[in-house]
């Protein structure tokens, strides 16, 4: 079975910041990509950043300069490193792991980070 389970949201005050983390389980993680998404109330999910199984990253805009995705694959874990937050980057975050071939993706079940003004 399948399972990713993230970890590290909660409330925190603009400037700040906050590690999140998700780990996989019952996949070969060395072999995925794994992303970041986020769904703020009222909007649609959208890609935050990208990690592929070699190392590759990819960020939205918007967070270019502030987050950092890494990868653990002994751990099989995936981090978001979020710094200088702000208000509009609360959401409900989720992880997914995507396996290229056959085409699978798997989401975990989200962790919500509230960034107050």
């Amino acid at each position: 079975q399948v399972q990713l389970v993230e970890s590290g949201g909660g409330l925190v005050q603009a400037g700040g910041s906050l590690r999140l983390s998700c780990t996989a389980s019952g996949i070969i993680f060395s072999s995925h990509s794994m992303n970041w998404y986020r769904q703020a109330p009222g909007k649609q999910r959208e890609l935050v950043a990208g990690i592929t199984s070699g190392g590759s990253t990819k960020y939205v805009d918007s967070v270019k300069g502030r987050f950092t995705i890494s990868r653990d694959n002994a751990k099989n874990t995936v981090y978001l490193q979020m710094n200088s937050l702000k208000p509009e980057d609360t959401a409900v975050y989720y992880c997914n792991a995507v396996r290229p071939f056959p085409p699978v993706i798997y989401w975990g079940q989200g962790t919500q980070v509230t960034v107050s003004s």
